[in-house]
């Protein structure tokens, strides 16, 4: 314990006493200043999620550190568009889709050298940025539908001519048309 009575407070580095003290990782803390860094709320034991020096709610800590993207929904059945821009929380920067351009669909393309090449970009897929599906060899990056430019996984996707799509695209154009095959419940279409 420091000369002055008591510990630093974690947030405001001013002297804390043992009535106004939470503990927390090792560290001090004012009961007032024990909030979250993004959305200010009040924490305790059972909502703090700590990530080095740093104190957020489960919610915001999620956002900023926990998994991004298809399937990481917040509760049962939950899509969010939801990226944390409004609590200080910057979205990743993703280049923009590009539906494959090479003439050369075949499973079997490869360098001169060997290794197998990107039917979306063209270029070298290495080891260990390597996804096969559709028969092919993709980036990581370059693994996405076609049409819309979803993220895609083994489980999630239909192949077409060496191109790969999600499941709703490939069903809204490769699917059956006409009356009774709608999109939802009890729903009717008309194509011609």
């Amino acid at each position: 314990m420091p000369f002055g009575g008591g510990n630093k407070c974690g947030c405001c580095q001013k002297t804390v006493y043992f009535a106004e003290e939470v503990q927390c990782e090792g560290k001090s803390w004012h009961k007032s200043c024990f909030l979250c860094m993004v959305c200010k709320k009040n924490l305790d034991s059972t909502t703090v999620a700590v990530h080095v020096d740093e104190i957020y709610c489960k919610s915001c800590y999620g956002k900023k550190y926990g998994p991004k993207g298809y399937g990481f929904g917040g509760g049962a059945g939950v899509l969010s568009m939801d990226t944390g821009e409004g609590l200080g929380i910057k979205p990743e920067e993703h280049a923009p889709h590009r539906p494959t351009n090479n003439r050369n669909a075949s499973k079997f393309a490869k360098t001169p050298g060997g290794s197998d090449v990107c039917p979306r970009c063209e270029k070298t897929v290495y080891a260990a940025e390597k996804v096969v599906g559709g028969g092919n060899s993709w980036h990581k990056g370059c693994f996405r539908c076609a049409k819309c430019g979803k993220g895609l996984e083994s489980t999630t996707l239909a192949d077409r001519d060496g191109e790969i799509y999600c499941k709703g695209c490939y069903a809204k154009n490769f699917g059956p048309k006409g009356f009774g095959f709608g999109q939802g419940a009890g729903a009717l279409s008309h194509a011609q």
